[in-house]
């Protein structure tokens, strides 16, 4: 399968993605984060300058919108471009078509310039609605709720109260943005309190960073914790796959598997990803995307231990890829499509998901072993025997079931 040009990427910074809804608080997020160091690209800094007097980009927007649009030295009169395109969808989307190639340009350009080492920040008011979350390593979101951006708009911008109030709401919701969030800031208290919050995120930033220049995932660590279930983890399956998806293509199946795929399940705190490749061969062409997206390739060989009955244990071959964001730890399985590893992954979570009694069992066992290992390997080696003793009442269920992948 061919990747789409668009999406060959090379491993290259670590971008983030910063947003929030107007009157949230992103601007004070931002100059924190430069303040660390970030290499700050502000996309409504970037998108005045593409329309600056004498550009392209403004002689294009008075082609589209006329002279009206002009101020009386020539510029573009911005209050009067956002009368004319406001409440006018296809206006705004000739206004978008115009600007906002262009914006990407010069931030593709920034970023390039950018030092090996830096953590580039993308400041995009509209990065939800314009559907580019996927294109980031990480997303942070800038919350407050709407009285109280409201109120910051009233006094800092002398915006009329429901001129703001219209304003929040032609962007997207919380709930939006919260679904793209992969961090997300609460800014309704003192300014100091979202300081504290950047300066604690900071550290993390920067560990993905190295592990990404580095083409190292970020290795699960410390004592063996199973956690109650999170309501959480299919979100944040969906905003990893959707970053896998981009990097590799659309045309490529991506599961949820492990025990966070399954409801109700208690497990560790690690997110289980499947992509199905053909072939251990393509699994190999697109071990560079996947490091650029995030998802850099753990050394070596990597078989699944069989499970009965055995009859091939090369045919449970494997690529094993991690997150390199240390504060999301994902293992990536690759796996051809139809091998035994991949059809066992996708039996066993969706006869947990079937069987009440089954996923009772395996959760004691979970907790039991937890308890009693120090490590992950110990951890994960313990229960291979009682995937061993369960084989067959799985392969009983698939087959009484017509269980299909």
């Amino acid at each position: 399968m061919s990747i789409p040009p668009r999406l060959r990427l090379t491993v290259g910074v670590l971008r983030i993605g910063l947003t929030g809804g107007i009157g949230a608080g992103k601007t004070q997020v931002a100059q924190r984060l430069a303040a660390h160091g970030a290499v700050v690209i502000d996309a409504d800094a970037l998108a005045r300058e593409v329309v600056a007097p004498g550009t392209e980009g403004l002689r294009e927007v008075v082609a589209a919108f006329g002279d009206q649009v002009l101020d009386a030295s020539g510029g573009l009169d911005r209050a009067a471009l956002a009368a004319v395109v406001f409440h006018d969808p296809a206006a705004r989307r000739r206004l978008e078509e115009i600007i906002h190639p262009r914006v990407r340009a010069r931030t593709a350009e920034l970023t390039a310039a950018a030092p090996a080492d830096a953590v580039v920040v993308n400041d995009v008011p509209l990065l939800v609605e314009s559907g580019l979350a996927p294109g980031y390593h990480l997303v942070l979101v800038v919350e407050a709720p709407e009285p109280v951006r409201v109120q910051r708009l009233v006094e800092h911008r002398g915006m009329d109260p429901a001129d703001a109030r219209a304003r929040i709401r032609n962007q997207a919701t919380d709930q939006e943005r919260r679904a793209a969030a992969d961090v997300l800031l609460r800014n309704d208290g003192p300014v100091t309190a979202l300081h504290a919050a950047v300066d604690a995120l900071w550290p993390r930033l920067r560990q993905f960073e190295a592990h990404l220049r580095q083409r190292r995932p970020a290795r699960p660590d410390g004592p063996v914790q199973v956690v109650d279930p999170d309501p959480d983890w299919p979100a944040q399956f969906a905003r990893l796959a959707a970053r896998i998806r981009q990097a590799v293509g659309e045309e490529y199946r991506i599961d949820h598997i492990g025990s966070t795929a399954v409801p109700g399940l208690p497990a560790k705190d690690v997110l289980d990803l499947q992509l199905t490749v053909p072939d251990l061969a393509t699994a190999d062409a697109v071990a560079d995307r996947l490091a650029a997206a995030g998802f850099p390739a753990y050394p070596g060989q990597w078989r699944d231990r069989p499970k009965p009955p055995v009859t091939d244990p090369a045919a449970w071959e494997k690529r094993l890829h991690g997150n390199a964001d240390p504060g999301r730890p994902a293992y990536l399985h690759v796996r051809p499509a139809s091998s035994p590893g991949w059809r066992w992954s996708l039996l066993m979570r969706d006869w947990l998901r079937a069987e009440p009694d089954a996923r009772a069992e395996y959760a004691a066992l979970k907790r039991d072993l937890a308890a009693r290992t120090t490590t992950l390997t110990a951890y994960a080696e313990a229960k291979e025997p009682w995937f061993d003793q369960i084989a067959d009442r799985v392969t009983q269920w698939a087959t009484a079931t017509g269980w299909c992948p």
